[in-house]
């Protein structure tokens, strides 16, 4: 492990606090709510950039926006040069290399500090994060960072909780709209959870601590303490399905005579999911009902979670004190993702 390194001993010029922030994906849904809270703290200047063709509005905030093509090397090193931070946030349907030839650049331009493409459940759960099909890639691309000088600061947030519970059956197991569940094994295996709004804070509360200690005395907490191979873990909730069965009871005014219920191997739906996946596509464990590819992609992930032993994160690894995030009212984030069924918001995401 490198020595601590203290701002007091930094050559001529060097600033100890993250002011130019780049965030790629801005206006996405991690994007807005990230820049929602920059905004609140009025000590970073923002820079999104943008493909071309691109259909997302940017949020107010933005001080800056530069359309790329993520293909010109030189054009992304010219867009983040200046820059101390870069938020790379994408959709899961963006093409693979895309992180990578941002990463590039990041360093080309002299970027320190990059938030990658990896908001999620725990990444140093190696078999666990290896099931879900992240693993090779996520250790490549850290140490790619590692190696190129750059200084990765992963948010392990868990999967967002009102867009997981909102999203249907091959997430949380349930479908809200027709009011079915799906319990993986007994529904009790609690997993970290997060909200968009906390993610959102947690970042800004990342982006506004000193980067480095100024001495050995000073045991504060630092933006430079987060870097890989740390990370920093947050949530909103600790939660199993049947707690969450329980809050969206409370906020539909419903009980169980109206959720039909089944049960289904947590390690069984997963085994399923994958073999579906590698074929393209399949059909659920009920033998019959459709699988197609992406649906089965996302089983594949959400099922590893409820498998014994959760995510693997423990509560001394969650740093909410340390980054002062507030407390949450898990049935206010359960009826959003009543709304957001009802109303079908995620028809489109990621598109």
């Amino acid at each position: 492990m490198a020595p601590v390194q203290y701002a007091k001993d930094q050559p001529a010029g060097f600033k100890n606090r993250i002011e130019k922030v780049a965030i790629v994906g801005a206006g996405g849904t991690m994007g807005r709510y990230t820049v929602a809270e920059l905004r609140k703290t009025g000590r970073h200047t923002i820079t999104a950039l943008t493909r071309a063709g691109s259909n997302h509005t940017l949020p107010e905030g933005v001080a800056a926006s530069v359309v790329v093509d993520y293909d010109d090397h030189d054009g992304l090193v010219a867009a983040l040069r200046g820059q101390d931070f870069l938020m790379i946030t994408l959709s899961v349907r963006a093409p693979p290399d895309t992180s990578n030839k941002l990463v590039a650049a990041a360093a080309a331009a002299g970027i320190k500090y990059v938030m990658p493409n990896v908001y999620g459940s725990n990444p140093l759960n190696a078999p666990m994060f290896d099931d879900m099909g992240f693993g090779p890639a996520y250790r490549t691309s850290m140490a790619t960072m590692q190696a190129a000088g750059l200084q990765p600061i992963v948010l392990a947030c868990g999967f967002w909780y009102e867009f997981s519970l909102g999203g249907g059956d091959s997430r949380y197991g349930f479908d809200l709209v027709h009011r079915k569940v799906t319990w993986l094994g007994d529904g009790n295996v609690p997993i970290y959870t997060s909200t968009w709004p906390q993610c959102g804070r947690a970042v800004a509360a990342l982006l506004d601590l000193p980067v480095l200690p100024t001495d050995a005395a000073d045991t504060r907490p630092t933006l430079s303490s987060f870097a890989a191979p740390n990370v920093a873990y947050i949530t909103s909730f600790h939660v199993s399905q049947r707690d969450m069965y329980e809050s969206i009871k409370r906020v539909t005014g419903t009980t169980d005579a109206d959720w039909p219920a089944k049960h289904e191997d947590a390690q069984a739906r997963w085994a399923n999911a994958s073999k579906a996946l590698q074929a393209g596509g399949g059909v659920q464990l009920d033998g019959t009902t459709p699988l197609p590819a992406f649906e089965a992609f996302v089983q594949r992930m959400y099922s590893r979670i409820f498998f014994p032993g959760g995510d693997g994160v423990t509560p001394e690894q969650i740093v909410n004190k340390k980054l002062g995030l507030p407390e949450e009212d898990l049935d206010e984030w359960t009826r959003a993702a009543v709304r957001i069924a009802t109303n079908n918001e995620l028809a489109t995401y990621g598109q």
